[in-house]
């Protein structure tokens, strides 16, 4: 197979970022009918601290 003629492939990052938005969004909504809305406070809060300390051992 020859590799040299390949096509770009396309870049999806943006249709994988609205739809781990709409998850995010859903779960968050399921979390909120069924345990009220501090428990999707707590979630969102350690989502945050996740998310703040995986920036962190990039660096």
């Amino acid at each position: 197979m020859q590799r040299g003629n390949m096509p770009s492939a396309p870049n999806y990052t943006n249709a994988a970022l609205v739809m781990g938005l709409v998850n995010l969004l859903w779960i968050f909504m399921a979390l909120w009918a069924a345990f009220g809305f501090h428990v999707v406070l707590l979630v969102g809060f350690l989502l945050d601290r996740m998310i703040i300390r995986l920036g962190r051992s990039d660096a």
